[in-house]
């Protein structure tokens, strides 16, 4: 069964660019790895510039598989020099009855 999650990329000074670059191959990545699920993702931009994905895990044990694949953990490694990982309860926007974000096209 699959695994929907939530996650929050906050971008280091300067790296807002290559962090929504990121964003956008990041399910592609995971797909070709056998990893997610074609569930179309969503990403979307909070007001602090944090970028916000919501998409799906295959199952649990592809999200274990993950932690074993070298492209995967290649794309992470990019990810933690382009960003820091926040919770969503961290986002101005989770205080919000209908938290509202902008696209990320």
């Amino acid at each position: 069964m699959g695994k929907i999650v939530i996650a929050c990329y906050r971008p280091k000074p300067g790296k807002q660019s290559e962090l929504e670059q990121l964003t956008r191959e990041h399910v592609a990545i995971l797909r070709a790895e056998g990893l997610a699920t074609d569930r179309i993702p969503i990403a979307a931009r909070s007001k602090d510039g944090t970028i916000v994905e919501v998409f799906e895990w295959a199952s649990q044990e592809a999200i274990d598989r993950a932690h074993e694949s070298a492209e995967v953990r290649n794309l992470w490694g990019r990810y933690e020099a382009a960003c820091d990982y926040v919770k969503v309860v961290d986002l101005a926007e989770a205080g919000d009855v209908w938290a509202t974000f902008e696209p990320l096209d």
